[in-house]
């Protein structure tokens, strides 16, 4: 029996207009009305949640999100950080260096900031920013490190050939000291040591006393594949990579064709 549902954002409960199809908000619901627990489990940082979640109008219910790719963890009644790891200083510094010997643009979250080092944004961050409804905060590195803010992840994004050379050249060294994960094409993520979603999601069941065998978790990237195969159910969406589809347990149509409504129907419904 499932008693908690995993879901992805991106690629996955929305669909490729960044919208939510009906379809799934009304089989979300349908769902926490047999019990389900809901549990978004997203790289979006927390503000890039937040009007998503009005909209599946859940805005009462005692659930949770898992933010920043398992960096931090919420619960929904009222926002409130219940589980997070973060960077220390010397972990921006170090990502700080790598940046700067690459095309790409470290970024960092705290619970209510887009920060970018570097100077002037680049045109791929500041249209991620406009995705996760964010203004942009230029920061220095030694605003940065002063421990006034709690940085969860960092996020190195640039164009595609950009990014590429910069996981070629960097990803091995980087992935002996963090959570490293190619989440998108123009994007490369750093988070501390052994943070995931799945990491995030284990510890949440156990809070809330649930067998990761009695969760379906469902998502469509690189930074799904621990938590689909964590979870004792992890579909894949039709419109993930053949890779990520390999890992699954089984496959629901795409988020343009109501994947997760159709999963939540046919395994929990």
């Amino acid at each position: 029996m499932i008693k908690l549902l995993a879901l992805d954002m991106d690629g996955t409960l929305l669909n490729e207009a960044k919208e939510i199809p009906q379809a799934h908000i009304d089989a979300i619901h349908k769902a926490i009305e047999k019990g389900v627990k809901l549990v978004l489990c997203t790289g979006r940082p927390l503000f890039g949640v937040l009007p998503y979640y009005k909209k599946l109008g859940l805005d009462l219910q005692n659930e949770y999100v898992i933010v920043n790719n398992g960096c931090s963890t919420h619960q929904t009644s009222d926002w409130g950080l219940v589980d997070w790891r973060e960077l220390s200083k010397s972990d921006i510094e170090y990502l700080n260096e790598l940046a700067e010997k690459s095309e790409v643009q470290l970024t960092l979250f705290d619970e209510e900031h887009y920060f970018v080092l570097g100077g002037e944004p680049n045109p791929v961050v500041k249209y991620d920013a406009t995705l996760v409804f964010a203004d942009l905060t230029e920061i220095s590195l030694e605003e940065a490190t002063s421990g006034k803010y709690r940085m969860f992840q960092g996020m190195f994004l640039g164009t595609k050939e950009q990014t590429d050379d910069f996981e070629q050249r960097f990803a091995d060294e980087l992935c002996q000291r963090f959570s490293g994960v190619r989440s998108q094409p123009v994007i490369y993520e750093a988070m501390p040591l052994g943070t995931t979603k799945a990491s995030a999601l284990s510890r949440l069941a156990e809070i809330l006393d649930i067998q990761a065998s009695e969760i379906m978790a469902m998502g469509d990237a690189n930074n799904d594949i621990e938590m689909l195969e964590f979870a004792g159910l992890g579909i894949a969406m039709g419109n993930a990579s053949d890779y990520v589809k390999s890992l699954a347990d089984a496959v629901t149509a795409s988020n343009e064709e109501d994947g997760v409504a159709r999963a939540i129907e046919k395994y929990i419904l």
